[in-house]
């Protein structure tokens, strides 16, 4: 519980959950591109 708080009160743990967040969404965005290359060749 102590890493969850710390997770999201203090700044090193926002800046490291921002930067999970991004690198899921950038995950996300390139799978939807290599599939739609995958499909459209």
């Amino acid at each position: 519980m102590k890493a969850f708080t710390d997770l999201i009160s203090t700044d090193y743990g926002l800046m490291s959950l921002g930067g999970i967040v991004f690198m899921l969404c950038m995950g996300v965005f390139f799978l939807r591109l290599f599939m739609n290359k995958i499909k459209g060749s």
